[in-house]
């Protein structure tokens, strides 16, 4: 990654000797080196390892910070390995520390500061990755170490760094001291000047900036933020080009309208060319004005062509000369006399509301009208009326033009909306609506389908009807389907693509399997019902056996399968436009970019809080690509445990996806934040709407991989859902998220993955049960790390070995027995997410079947690895047991009241907790349960003694 910097101070640019201050004077010594290019440069080196105690300083002349807050230091060194130093002592290092020390002028002196720690404040030990040992016939093979620190916030006007060596061989080979910065940029259509990063690495400095030349604001404040890195993250408010004036070079120039074309307000839109028979007078027009001869209506668009009369299948535009004598008044007006014919030789009638006249039907004051909505291959007269402001006193009728026209058949409109209505192994039937605009009877319909990820010739398939079975398909198998509607006219468009998936042999047989006890069950009810269908046919009807096929569940597609991903975007995802969208402020970082809250306004629609995902600068195709999978996959889903997708922003940078926003957050956090705030019944709701969202997911045939409370996300009124649906990072190998780990070439949770899953990468919606149950453990610990210091090799022996984590505390035993049949081994055996929900229902109507929990004695057992509790015994002093279950904000409580040993807070009862001070029911119940495991605990050591 290419970061941005100004360089304070080079040590390798140095044309004659660096002359920094050393101390003593027999330590650090510089030579004439040469660097890993071997130009030539002033080197410090140092190797008294023959001599015990050594404490050797170099110091830097005076630098000045020039403004920024935060330093980076880059050193190139290289070690002498100690092992290949012959007769050398137990004092020899490979190791040694950076320094820096602030002023606001060049003070330093050979005595001051003092060479020691204080006033010098130390950034690091300096380890080398690699030493150096070899000798050939040349001398020593030198390995070069080079070595990043930084430190801030610095506030003085310089500063001096100083390096101490206590022992190593080594040679300081080149130091460069820079700072980071955002450079100047253009972005969203306003410039941002440079701008130095913040005094942390985690700090964001605002910018403003202001509009491009001809660029007006839309949103207010225009900002973007600098990060420690000296990158840009996503700008906040933007501009864009002012009417007759186009965005240019990636959005960095609002360039004039050429001749010939023109723009009619602010916006993204490009300019536009002239409609036909209209022009320009100059550059940056707003509109066009039409040519000698040729007029358009007030009301019409300015991108209509500027006509004398135009015809178009159901719509005209009429257009006529004023009456030749005016009788010397001017106030003449028009009306349009509407009359429809039909396609037969009866009378004429008047045409009836739905016809539309632009800009009206009578009173029109110039001579032109348009007309639309008219009838396919129908016959219409319109009377043209000129009158005055007499015409009603005159005996004669008003001076009339009749005009005969037959509109031209039009085809149908597209078919919106395709369902499916069943399918099997080798067939789907699918159902359509009829054309919102048939214009005239439908004759019959053309399916279009043809394999998806296998693409071959498109098949063909004519129905009479709205319906159609499509037999003769291969089982497991995606299918693109397009359907047109057919009139007398022709062939109207082909509805958008809709993808449908065949059952798999495996799917066919389980839908057996299931409904085998129904089927069963009803046997004798059926042959009874049979009997009486037979009676009634024969009394009623000479043919009474029929049936119907039940709609079908929606399944989902996976993005990937798409030779075009974007298609899969458009299928799925709505496109916003970014005019919609204004970002408020900057949450977060995720995956590819960072994550913000902000304000959605659609047209028509009431102003909604969402949570925007931004694509980082400088992507790649296929991080575009795995970005906006996930909203290929969100856009499938509709259920209130599931994330809702508003929509993406992809033809603007920077590219989005947009959510509902949830206020609360992640639910592992929030449960952390608000330890033992919520009642047994509140948890298990949190559970029961995260079942039902799995459920949902289940049914539509999609594993989510990563269920885990860090991806489940919770709204002010609790409702959790499930979210995280980028599948991308079990693919890749270079995160650095110690979550997922290695296995089998992949990252996998493993905390969180079933068994075979880890081992033979078999997910299956069983496997997400297997990590339902971890999140159950998770929500009853209020945000606890499962299986809390384990390694997580660790953590796939113990599971292979039986063990499964204990109850968290004050857990009920249902919810406990409910994990534990979450985590059987073998998946088979483990509950289905509809069974969870099920349960789960049961428990809260039932409340009492939650206040069961395994009770604490001194008998009490302390399962393998259990750590819910930790062993007190572990523990020097309170204060570390307090730390250990997070009631490290009671220290000072317990030791007020001289609760410093484990005998007496082994003693405490509930009157004591509530003298101490403890106030919270949660946390109440937290110590009281400790401290009745830690009394069970001595008692148990006492046992043994004994």
């Amino acid at each position: 990654m290419h970061f941005f910097s100004d360089v304070l101070m080079d040590s390798t640019t140095a044309t004659a000797e660096l002359g920094w201050t050393i101390y003593p004077s027999l330590g650090w010594e510089e030579v004439s080196g040469y660097d890993e290019k071997m130009n030539t440069i002033r080197t410090y080196q140092v190797c008294n390892v023959f001599n015990a105690n050594q404490n050797n300083w170099v110091r830097t002349k005076y630098i000045q910070r020039r403004g920024a807050q935060r330093i980076h230091v880059e050193m190139k060194f290289s070690v002498r390995d100690c092992n290949s130093i012959p007769n050398v002592t137990g004092s020899c290092k490979e190791t040694f520390n950076l320094y820096y020390f602030e002023s606001d002028k060049d003070v330093a002196t050979k005595v001051y500061p003092a060479w020691m720690e204080n006033p010098w404040i130390k950034v690091d030990t300096i380890a080398a990755d690699e030493s150096f040992s070899q000798v050939d016939l040349g001398g020593r093979v030198m390995k070069i170490n080079t070595e990043v620190r930084s430190f801030g916030p610095v506030s003085r006007k310089g500063f001096y760094l100083a390096f101490q060596d206590y022992g190593a061989c080594m040679s300081l080979i080149a130091v460069k001291v820079f700072f980071r910065k955002c450079p100047r940029v253009i972005r969203n259509g306003a410039i941002f000047e440079e701008t130095l990063s913040g005094a942390e690495s985690t700090s964001l400095v605002s910018a403003r900036g202001s509009c491009v030349p001809n660029g007006e604001e839309v949103d207010v404040p225009i900002k973007l933020y600098c990060n420690g890195d000296g990158e840009w993250l996503v700008p906040i408010g933007r501009c864009v080009c002012k009417a007759g004036y186009e965005s240019v070079d990636n959005g960095t120039v609002c360039r004039a309208c050429p001749f010939g074309s023109f723009k009619a307000s602010q916006g993204d839109q490009q300019c536009l060319q002239c409609p036909i028979n209209s022009r320009t007078t100059s550059e940056g027009a707003t509109n066009c004005v039409c040519r000698s001869g040729y007029y358009r209506a007030d009301s019409d668009p300015l991108q209509m062509p500027c006509t004398s009369m135009s015809f178009s299948y159901t719509s005209l535009r009429l257009e006529w000369d004023p009456p030749k004598e005016s009788g010397g008044r001017e106030d003449v007006v028009y009306n349009i006399i509407c009359k429809s014919c039909g396609s037969g030789r009866g009378a004429c009638t008047r045409c009836g509301d739905n016809v539309q006249f632009v800009p009206r039907q009578l009173g029109l004051t110039h001579p032109r009208v348009h007309i639309s909505d008219l009838l396919a291959h129908t016959q219409y007269t319109f009377e043209i009326q000129a009158v005055n402001g007499v015409s009603d006193q005159s005996p004669f009728s008003p001076q009339f033009t009749a005009v005969n026209i037959t509109t031209n058949q039009a085809a149908p409109s597209a078919v919106s909306i395709m369902h499916q209505v069943s399918r099997t192994v080798d067939s789907i039937t699918l159902s359509w609506s009829q054309p919102d605009q048939p214009n005239g009877v439908i004759l019959d319909y053309e399916l279009q389908y043809y394999g998806k990820v296998i693409r071959s010739n498109s098949s063909l398939l004519r129905s009479q009807t709205n319906t159609a079975v499509i037999r003769g398909l291969k089982p497991g198998t995606i299918y693109v389907f397009q359907v047109r509607a057919r009139t007398v006219a022709g062939f109207g468009r082909l509805s958008g693509k809709m993808y449908f998936q065949t059952m798999t042999e495996e799917e066919y047989n389980s839908s057996l399997q299931e409904k085998l006890p129904l089927i069963i069950g009803s046997a004798a009810a059926g042959v009874v019902f049979l009997i009486a269908a037979i009676c009634l046919c024969c009394i009623h009807c000479s043919s009474c056996f029929f049936f119907q096929v039940s709609p079908g569940m929606k399944i989902y597609i996976d993005p990937f399968t798409y030779e075009d991903p974007n298609e899969a975007v458009r299928e799925f995802a709505k496109e916003i436009d970014v005019t919609c969208v204004k970002i408020e402020q900057v949450i977060g970082a995720g995956e590819f970019g960072e994550v913000c809250s902000g304000n959605l306004r659609l047209p028509g629609k009431r102003e909604v809080l969402v949570a925007i995902k931004t694509l980082k600068s400088g992507y790649t195709e296929k991080q575009r690509r795995d970005f906006l999978s996930e909203a290929s996959i969100m856009g499938q889903f509709d259920h209130p445990n599931i994330i809702h997708l508003e929509g993406v922003v992809t033809k603007s940078t920077p590219v989005m996806i947009i959510t509902e926003f949830m206020e609360n957050g992640s639910l592992d956090s929030f449960l952390r934040q608000n330890d033992g705030q919520f009642t047994v019944i509140q948890l298990v709701g949190m559970l029961r709407g995260i079942a039902a969202g799995m459920k949902y997911l289940c049914d539509m045939n999609y594993v989510h991989r990563d269920l885990a409370a860090r991806n489940i996300l919770v709204n002010s009124n609790l409702v959790c859902k499930v979210s995280d649906f980028g599948l991308s990072r079990f693919l890749e190998d270079d995160t650095s998220d110690p979550t997922y780990t290695s296995a089998l070439g992949g990252k996998i949770p493993i905390r969180w993955t079933a068994p075979e899953a880890i081992q033979y990468r078999k997910f299956t919606s069983s496997s997400d049960v297997w990590s339902y149950g971890i999140v159950m453990w998770e929500v009853m610990s209020y945000g606890e790390r499962p299986y809390w210091d384990m390694s997580n090799q660790d953590v796939i022996n113990a599971i292979e070995q039986d063990y499964r984590l204990p109850p968290p505390m004050d857990c009920p035993n249902a919810l406990h027995q409910l994990m534990l049949d979450c985590w059987q081994k073998d998946r088979n055996n483990r509950p289905k997410f509809n069974q969870i929900v099920n349960t789960l229902d049961k428990m809260i109507r039932n409340p009492g079947s939650l206040k069961s929990t395994t009770p604490l004695s001194s008998g009490v057992h302390l399962p393998l690895l259990d750590r819910s509790t930790p062993d007190f015994s572990s523990f020097s002093t309170v204060d570390e047991w307090l730390d250990a279950i997070k009631m490290g904000q009671y220290k000072e409580n317990f030791a007020n009241e001289d609760l410093a040993t484990f005998e007496a807070v082994s003693q405490m009862t509930m009157d004591d907790i509530l003298r101490v001070g403890v106030t919270l029911a949660g946390h109440q119940k937290k110590i009281l349960n400790s401290v009745q495991m830690m009394r069970a605990q001595m008692n148990q050591i006492q046992s043994v003694e004994v």
